[in-house]
């Protein structure tokens, strides 16, 4: 066959845009080499992996098709994209080679830069990683999974390394310019020795040849190679890689040696194959890397002098892939083809022996031309373009050569510009001769010409007409590969096409040249004269031009109807040829037709379910038309003319079918599909290229084949459906068929917008089945499926969830937007929770007070005012008086006289001085109150708002009054509540990424030591980000010597590494505690304060690990008397160690190994229990134990110092046996029963011991007045009652120790009660604790009337009023731990009160203010977004934070350590949970409903909590669903453990930030725009919109519509729905120029559909109902008219659809909870109509009359042109079969027939027809037996 020839279109010359961007950029510097490279690639090569072409936002850079350019010189790389300049790159030494690859599973490319000794990978956003590589490593190559490094086998001098250039995915480029070798400055010469970490050094037996990168944070792995079944390492020095696919594993390396080639093909190891020298193991320690890469070699080529100069993949012209190798010595190119076999989802790649062919060629390139779009697993339809050594340039698909091309002549050096027309000569100019191609990127390729220019040159790609190229690639894959071929060569042939042959051919020329290619095989198998198909080309052209088939085309392209459509196009002569040389030919080219015409028809059922492509549709039915023709298909040409009855012309002239084969009908096969299940639908009516895997072309079809047959519930086999066709389904549990169709097109990506263009009926049940599952669809669907459904809160919490790493912001990804419609995409807002974007304070929240000098000055609380805290406290002022009380940056108000005299300033000076204290205080509240409330990008320096301790005056105008620092030294108190101030702004922080920079950190450590940085340190130690400094940090700090910030930073670290016992640590904590020093270490004197914080940190670093020694150590700790003056520190000590002791075996008492016994004897000695066993053994060991160490012991005989022991041992036993419920412990901890008892044990201790036997037995605490008066003894109980009873004979010595005693008790058990409810607002608790907090307040100071006589009264007379504050500001401070977070009103109050009353009273305690404050903080923790938790390590730090021994001024540190007091901080969990809308991203009120547990106190309860709420303990915690009428549905499934609340980090946290997204439901007004539900669309007046007639509605002449009470459509549609599509439709209603309309009926049509769409959510329906409403008007207004406003039928059958889909649904195919989603009375209405309008069609019945006996169709003229288009109506409508099928039925019947009637067994021959039809065939019928 001869070969055709066309001209390659030249775009301009070619240069590479890097040269001039240099030039743009000014004079390079001198030392820059003149040596540049380039490489052209392709924008997808840079893209993310999922997304798709079509898809890309405009403003990317990679929206646009030109060709991207890497241009490299010296160390610059310029990235530039058409002619501009994307990103330009420069590194610190030049470049060796650069490379695009894809890291792992990583979605985007990344580029890999090599150079001499580092590896720097930068990301398309512009991160970088530099890796630092050995010397060895010589290129780089990129593979599917990570990057190749290849070793050469020894270190040669980096001269040698060859600047190689390109991206080997896009084939090695080998560009014909001289490229010299880079030589590198001496300097550069030094020897590889940093590279001691990796294992390249050292020996040199584990050195592989190749290793391969799979993470840019990984070290870089062995490969190894695989010979029978053996693995060792990969040592192939000698093979150097010269080609790798990053599609596919493949690998080519050149052997000079043995003069060979070599393909590998990489695989990860296998864990059964056997390695070669010992087990992979040896190698690799085991769980350190988690993939091994093994290449495999699959082909060798012998005889190759020097390697291929290029290496590409291609496509044989049978789709297999193929390597191609050019060798440019031999003047050859080598093909290779590969065989891949898939075996349990992993495709292995082959290559046979005898699988290679070859092609003359000096240079050769992949191009793709003639399957643009197609791929081929992986890999997209490649062909190669060949320069042949005769300087020809030719195109093959495979082996098979498609034409030649030549440049366009007229190119010379003087003038090369775009667009010229050249003249039409066949001869190139003599001058020029072309001896190169380069740079191939899709269908552009550069072409080198022999005076040095290159020409970039574009080959005529894809058809632009979208049905041709739809058509070709059809029968590429629905042709046997012979016929395929037969036919691309005639496609391609030089001849009449001329196909693809000009650059600017238009649409039509394209789909012309396609039908004349058809058309003559029809004409070449009837026979006309051979001498044809070698004539000259333009003969065939005049006689395209003069046939009636070009008029028609152009009458018709004109006018736009298809009346004028011919079937006589070529003038067929009437008969047939019947010479018998050609009788061969003939049979070969009716049976290439007869498949072309199976594949094209196949591509015409497909596109009749697109409504946007019907005139492709038209043109098709036309080729079609004559293909069946002539081929005598006559069922075939009966079915198009039935679509499209403008085609009857030239046909039904009685002409002789030769096949009764009934076409394909895909309408047919939907329907039945919906009326008797996929099982009974005819597979025949599925064309069988539907039915193909892998299938492109009709992929549309076979998607809604699929849906349909899972919606009928098909089986599925593997990936094929037992309905024949092949269908991808998303994971996803799915319970009914409708959810598993949803899976489906969710994985076929069958968006919202995809069924926009389905005609209406095919949309209707897959509108259902997306209708059905959006109530309630399963929780474990991808969020592509959510928001399929409409349910894009679910989708956002999905995204949430799975992305965990990266911000919500890139989560509207690809899929989830191509399941959307474009005019929702702005639905989609990219929601940051509001805590985080509005941490700004709005400005009407500052806090103004009326006497304030500065309403400005920073506090360090102005940022907790954002929408979640306003939503939270709704109008009241909770959060402003908050602030306003712990405020510690303003002066404080005085009240004085006017007029001050002397005596008033000492006043003044004691009331600032009592403020004082009050003000200190305040920095312990401010930091719970401000718990992680600031996220920030901890990018500035950190501040801290003053302490200011002056006064204002507000009666002499606000004037300043100072401490006077003559009485005072302000400096010492000042000190420690510097400190505490800071901790307070520190927890402020809490960074977004929960990561902090330990740059940050050194930023803001101060020259000289401080007391804010160390507060700065403890906070951020709390919240757990200390682990970022090194240990020489650490150091660093302790170096300082400085008290608060060692203090600070020990306790910090054992917060960080709380439970890790980290080493290092642990040993820079015990430097600490001198104690523990060994003998020969050096005296330190440490402050006892120093020493406690070590203990504490020590506790907090092994907590809950038992470590046997540590506790013995702490226990020894417990007795220790103090070295040195410190005697008054010594109970502080004790204590801490006591905790520390409690901490290590917390709640491990029970099961701690080592001698637990003789640890609680001891500790119980120590708390000076009479319970000792064997007093005179423990005391030995005792002393050997104290003699051993060289120390004494607080000890007098056997008795310990019981005062200084005491709290220390009670506090480790309750730690120790924490939630155990030992009765054993519990009962020596014995409360005194007997008044001696109650004289030798301290009262205070007694408290100590009632929260220790409580928390011992904690499930016996009771939130009850009866279970606190349990805890008291009888003798006490009676004791108190007698007081104030004269006739009583107690003495006040033992009334004292009584009333001392229940005092202490009941605070004891107050205290127990806010343990064990912490953080759970239960109700009889806070009221049972209230209640003691009044009764308490009442008896230091009457304030209100208390009920009866439930208390004994008159305490007062017989306690100092300290011991009373102390007890009440624990219960207050208890109460408010059980309310922490809520913001619980009446303890406000009441917390208010306390704060208030104190400095006027005199007792202005520092510790009693602190109480104080830190209850206020937290009753409001976190800004009311934090609670606390029960979990043992926060009971043990809330008690802690809650030591009953409270300080007595600000410096004071004797008892307990002041900094302890925040560790409350450990015990905090952000359980907060806030509703975001998702439609507008805003935070929202909404009723959850929350169901916990069963637990001992109470059964499985569900209760209501409106968002924004804190939910309860994750222990507890079963169900959240989000409940009432206004917010779709959606239940949170939990599964109760006893584990800490979820952090943002943790993958499986179902709230991200603590943000549930939901979705309003249409018709809804949010909760607060409409608290109380009376402005819901179906609440209001309805009628006055919706019901009014139109001619009231739209009486333009009165002013009804404008009034001020009156609501238009538009804004009431807007109102609910924020659906675009809706409320562009209402405003369409309200257009005036629609109210001038005279189609009332069509309005009033519009607004009902509109109601109905708003009320039911159902936007999508909308244009359905009125494609159905308008379809039916036009069949009616050409019925009534005779105007031709429909030319075909195609609309009748997907009526029918919608009509089989409701039978479906009442018939219970189909089942609905919500009703059908289109009104069934409407459908019926429409059925109705068309058998109303078929009915009442004078001369129809004569017409089918003619049709059923003959064939024949009513002649199209003028006139008639309606009657053939009612007929086909009437045919498809009825459903009555081909005349011919209805001919051989009647003759198989009629010999049989006993009655006159044949309309039952036609009824059972034809069961989809119509009855009303049967009985006209019947009539028909039996008049012509008859007659």
């Amino acid at each position: 066959m001869s070969v055709g020839v066309r001209r390659l279109t030249v775009l301009g010359e070619f240069k590479p845009f890097g040269l001039i961007a240099e030039a743009l950029d000014g004079k390079p510097a001198d030392n820059v080499t003149d040596k540049y490279d380039y490489f052209l690639f392709d924008p997808q090569v840079a893209r993310e992996r999922d997304e798709s072409g079509e898809q890309q936002a405009s403003g990317s850079a990679f929206s646009d098709r030109s060709d991207h350019e890497l241009f490299i010189r010296g160390n610059r790389i310029i990235w530039t994209i058409g002619s501009r300049v994307f990103k330009r790159f420069s590194l610190p030494s030049s470049i060796i080679k650069v490379c695009w690859c894809r890291l792992g599973n990583m979605a985007e490319a990344l580029l890999c830069v090599l150079q001499i000794d580092s590896l720097t990978i930068y990301n398309t956003s512009g991160e970088i990683v530099s890796i630092p590589l050995p010397r060895t490593v010589a290129s780089i190559w990129p593979l599917p999974f990570g990057l190749l490094l290849q070793q050469a086998a020894e270190v040669y001098s980096p001269a040698h390394i060859p600047f190689s250039s390109s991206s080997p995915l896009l084939g090695a480029r080998d560009i014909l310019r001289h490229r010299k070798e880079i030589g590198h400055s001496p300097q550069h010469n030094i020897s590889f020795l940093s590279a001691s970490d990796y294992n390249f050094k050292g020996d040199t037996g584990s050195i592989s040849s190749h290793l391969i990168l799979k993470d840019s944070l990984e070290e870089p792995q062995l490969t190894y190679i695989e010979e029978r079944g053996k693995l060792s390492i990969m040592k192939e020095f000698d093979e150097r890689t010269i080609w790798t696919s990053d599609q596919i594993p493949l690998m080519a390396s050149y052997n000079k040696g043995k003069m060979q080639h070599s393909v590998w093909v990489a695989e990860a190891v296998n864990s059964n194959l056997e390695v070669a020298n010992g087990s992979l193991a040896d190698v690799v320690p085991a769980g350190v890397l988690t993939k091994q890469f093994s290449f495999r070699r699959i082909w060798q080529g012998k005889g190759a002098p020097t390697a291929a100069c290029k290496v590409f993949l291609a496509t044989d012209n049978d789709t297999a892939p193929v390597i191609c190798f050019l060798h440019q010595e031999q003047k050859k190119l080598l093909s290779v083809r590969l065989q891949s076999v898939e075996i349990n989802n992993e495709i292995l790649f082959d290559i046979k022996p005898d699988m290679s062919w070859s092609i003359a060629a000096v240079a050769a390139e992949p191009v793709i031309v003639t399957r643009p779009r197609v791929k081929v697993g992986q890999l997209l339809y490649a062909d190669i373009f060949v320069l042949n050594p005769e300087n020809a340039l030719l195109l093959y698909s495979g082996k098979q050569i498609l034409c030649r091309y030549l440049l366009p002549s007229g190119l010379s050096t003087s003038h090369a510009s775009l667009n010229f027309d050249f003249p039409d000569t066949s001869s190139v100019s003599l001058d020029l001769k072309i001896i190169g191609l380069a740079d191939a990127v899709e269908g552009r390729i550069n072409v080198i010409v022999n005076n040095g220019q290159m020409f970039r040159c574009a080959f005529r790609r894809s058809p632009s007409s979208l049905l041709a190229d739809d058509c070709i690639t059809a029968m590429a894959e629905g042709l046997s590969p012979s016929f395929y071929g037969h036919f691309l060569g005639l496609l391609w042939k030089d001849g009449n096409s001329a196909y693809l042959s000009d650059a600017d051919s238009s649409v039509n020329s394209e789909w012309d040249s396609f039908c004349t290619i058809i058309m003559q095989m029809c004409k070449t198998s009837i026979g006309i004269n051979q001498d044809f198909l070698n004539s000259k080309p333009h003969s065939s052209w005049e006689f395209l031009i003069g046939s009636k088939f070009h008029k028609n085309y152009k009458l018709n392209l004109i006018t736009g109807i298809s009346s004028g459509m011919s079937l006589d196009v070529l003038g067929f002569p009437p008969k047939s040829n019947s010479d018998g040389t050609k009788s061969l030919q003939k049979s070969f080219y009716s049976e290439i037709l007869i498949e072309c015409l199976d594949s094209l028809h196949a591509v015409y059922e497909s596109l009749k379910l697109d409504i946007l492509r019907k005139r492709d549709l038209e043109l098709l039915a036309v080729l079609l038309c004559n293909i069946a023709n002539f081929l005598g298909e006559e069922c075939y040409l009966d079915h198009y003319v039935r679509d499209f009855p403008g085609l009857s012309k030239k046909i039904g002239m009685g002409m002789t079918s030769c096949s009764r084969k009934t076409p394909p009908s895909l309408f047919r096969w939907l329907e039945n599909c919906l009326r008797n299940g996929s099982s009974s639908a005819n597979i025949d009516d599925l064309p069988s290229l539907v039915c193909k895997d892998g299938s492109s072309v009709v992929s549309w079809a076979r998607k809604i084949v699929s849906f349909y047959s899972l919606l009928s519930g098909a089986k599925q086999i593997g990936r094929k459906l037992s309905s024949g066709v092949y269908c991808n389904i998303a994971m996803g549990s799915h319970c009914t068929n409708e959810e598993l169709t949803v899976l489906a097109m969710v994985e076929e990506k069958f968006g919202l917008q995809q069924l926009d263009s389905l005609p209406s009926g095919v949309s209707l049940p897959l509108r259902h089945a997306l209708d059905k599952c959006r109530e309630s669809p399963p929780s474990d669907w991808p969020a592509a499926a959510y928001v399929l459904l409409g349910r894009e809160d679910l989708a956002l919490s999905c995204l949430a969830c799975s992305c965990k790493s990266r911000e919500l912001e890139t989560q509207t990804n690809v899929n989830l937007i191509s399941m959307s419609t474009p005019y929702m995409l702005h639905l989609h807002p990219v929601t940051i929770p509001s805590a985080v974007s509005d941490t700004i304070g709005l400005e009407s929240t500052k806090l103004e007070d009326t006497d304030s000098v500065d309403g400005s000055m920073t506090d360090g609380m102005e940022h907790i005012f954002n929408s979640s805290t306003q939503l939270r406290y709704g109008r009241d002022l909770r959060l402003n008086e908050v602030r306003r009380l712990l405020c510690s940056a303003r002066p404080v108000a005085i009240q004085t006289s006017v007029n001050p005299s002397a005596s008033d300033q000492d006043l003044q000076q004691a009331q600032l001085w009592n403020l004082a204290q009050r003000t200190t205080a305040l920095p312990f509240g401010r930091g719970a109150f401000t718990l992680a409330t600031i996220y920030t990008l901890l990018t500035e320096a950190f501040t801290v708002p003053k302490l200011v301790l002056a006064g204002r005056l507000p009666a002499q105008q606000n004037a300043t009054v100072n401490l006077d620092p003559n009485l005072r030294n302000i400096q010492e108190i000042k000190s420690w509540p510097e400190f505490h101030n800071a901790v307070a702004a520190g927890l402020r922080l809490a960074p977004l990424q929960g990561k902090m920079s330990r740059t940050w950190i050194i930023y803001n450590r101060p020259e000289e030591p401080n007391a804010i940085h160390a507060g700065l340190l403890l906070a951020i130690g709390l919240h757990g980000y200390l682990r970022v400094l090194s240990i020489t940090d650490i150091y660093q700090y302790y170096q300082q010597e400085h008290e608060s910030t060692t203090a600070g930073i020990m306790l910090g670290l054992a917060a960080s590494y709380r439970g890790t016992m980290q080493p290092a640590i642990s040993k820079s904590l015990y430097v600490h505690i001198p104690a523990r020093h060994p003998s020969s270490y050096p005296e330190l004197e440490l402050p006892t304060l120093l020493q406690s914080a070590a203990l504490m940190s020590v506790g907090l670093l092994y907590e809950g690990s038992a470590h046997p020694q540590t506790m013995q150590i702490l226990l020894g700790e417990i007795g220790r008397r103090s070295g040195g003056d410190n005697v008054l520190e010594r109970e502080g000590y004790a204590v801490s160690a006591g905790f520390s002791l409690g901490l290590v075996a917390l709640g491990r008492g029970g099961d701690a190994l080592g001698c637990i016994d003789t640890m609680v004897d001891r500790l119980f000695h120590y708390i000076g229990g009479k319970e000792v066993r064997n007093e005179r053994s423990l005391f030995l060991t005792l002393l050997t134990e104290e003699q051993n160490r060289g120390t004494s012991q607080m000890m007098d005989g056997t008795s310990v110092n019981v005062d200084v022991t005491a709290p220390g041992a009670t506090i480790a036993l309750a730690l120790m046996f924490l939630k155990t419920e030992s009765e054993a412990i519990m009962s020596k901890l014995s409360i005194p029963q007997t008044r001696f008892d109650l004289q030798y044990v301290r009262p205070d201790f007694i408290m100590l011991r009632v929260i220790a036997r409580n928390l011992i037995m904690w499930s016996r605490i009771h939130p009850s007045k009866d279970w606190i008066q349990s805890q008291i003894p009888e003798i006490v109980q009676n004791g108190v009652k007698g007081l104030r009873d004269d006739s009583s004979d107690i003495d006040d010595m033992d009334a004292e120790a009584f009333v001392q005693a229940y005092v202490n008790i009941v605070a004891g058990a107050c205290i127990s009660l806010g343990l064990r409810f912490a953080g759970t607002k239960n109700g009889n608790a806070q009221e049972l604790l209230y209640e003691y907090a009044v009764y308490f307040l009442n008896e230091i100071k009457p304030v209100s009337a208390t009920s009866g006589k439930t208390f004994p009264k008159g305490l007062s007379h017989y306690i100092d009023r300290g011991t009373l504050e102390i007890c009440l500001h624990l219960i207050v401070l208890s109460l408010s731990v059980i309310m922490a977070g809520s913001g619980h009103l009446q303890t406000f109050r009441l917390l208010r009160f306390l704060r208030s009353r104190n400095s006027a009273d005199g007792h202005a305690n520092y510790g009693i203010q602190m109480a104080v404050s830190l209850a206020i903080g937290f009753l409001f923790l976190g800004g009311g977004m934090r609670t606390f938790s029960t979990s043992n390590s926060s009971v043990a730090a809330l008690l802690i934070t809650l030591y009953p021994r409270l300080p007595t001024g600000p410096n004071d540190n004797r008892c307990h350590l002041q900094a302890f007091r925040h560790l409350y901080v450990l015990a905090t969990e952000a359980r907060w949970i806030q509703t975001v809308d998702v439609d507008t991203g805003l935070p929202v009120y909404a009723p959850l409903e929350v169901t916990t547990r069963e637990t001992e106190l109470y059964a499985e309860t569900s209760f209501c909590e409106v968002t924004p709420c804190l939910l309860p303990e994750r222990a507890v915690l079963k169900t959240i669903r989000v409940c009432g009428p206004r917010y779709w549905p959606q239940v949170i499934e939990l599964c109760p453990e006893d584990k800490p609340w979820w952090t943002f980090r943790d993958k499986n946290n179902p709230f991200n930030f603590g943000v549930l997204y939901i979705k309003r439901k249409v018709g809804a007004c949010s909760y607060v725009d409409d608290p109380v539900g009376c402005q819901s669309l179906l609440s209001r007046a309805m009628h006055k919109v919706f019901g009014l007639t139109s001619s009231t509605a739209f009486d333009t002449s009165t002013n009804s519509g404008t009034g001020p009470g009156s609501v238009t459509v538009d804004q009431l549609v807007s109102t609910f729905s924020s659906d675009p599509s809706l409320i562009a439709f209402a405003q369409l209603c309200c257009d005036p120029s629609w109210n001038s309309r005279s189609d009332i009926d069509f309005q009033e049509f519009c607004l009902q559909v509109l109601f109905e769409c708003v009320s039911k959510d159902r936007p999508a329906l909308l244009q359905v109902y009125l494609s159905l409403y308008t379809t039916i008007a036009s069949m009616a207004d050409q019925v009534m008219s005779g105007t031709v406003v429909l030319s075909d039928s195609l609309c009748i059958s997907s009526l029918k659809l919608a009509l089989t889909y409701t039978e479906a649904l009442l018939s219970g195919r189909l089942t609905t909870s919500r009703g059908g989603i289109v009104q069934s009375k409407f459908i019926g209405s429409l059925r109705k109509r068309v058998d109303e309008l078929l009915n009442c069609s004078l001369g129809l019945k004569d017409d089918f009359c003619n049709y059923l006996t003959s064939g024949r169709w009513p002649t199209v003229d003028s006139h008639r042109e309606k009657d053939a288009i009612l007929l086909s109506w009437y045919l498809q409508w009825f459903g009555v079969p081909a005349p011919f099928v209805i001919k051989t039925a009647a003759e198989k019947i009629k010999p049989k027939l006993m009655s006159s009637s044949l309309t039952p067994f036609l009824r059972l021959l034809f069961p989809s027809t119509h009855i009303n039809a049967i009985g006209e065939i019947d009539k028909l019928l039996s008049c012509h037996s008859v007659a």
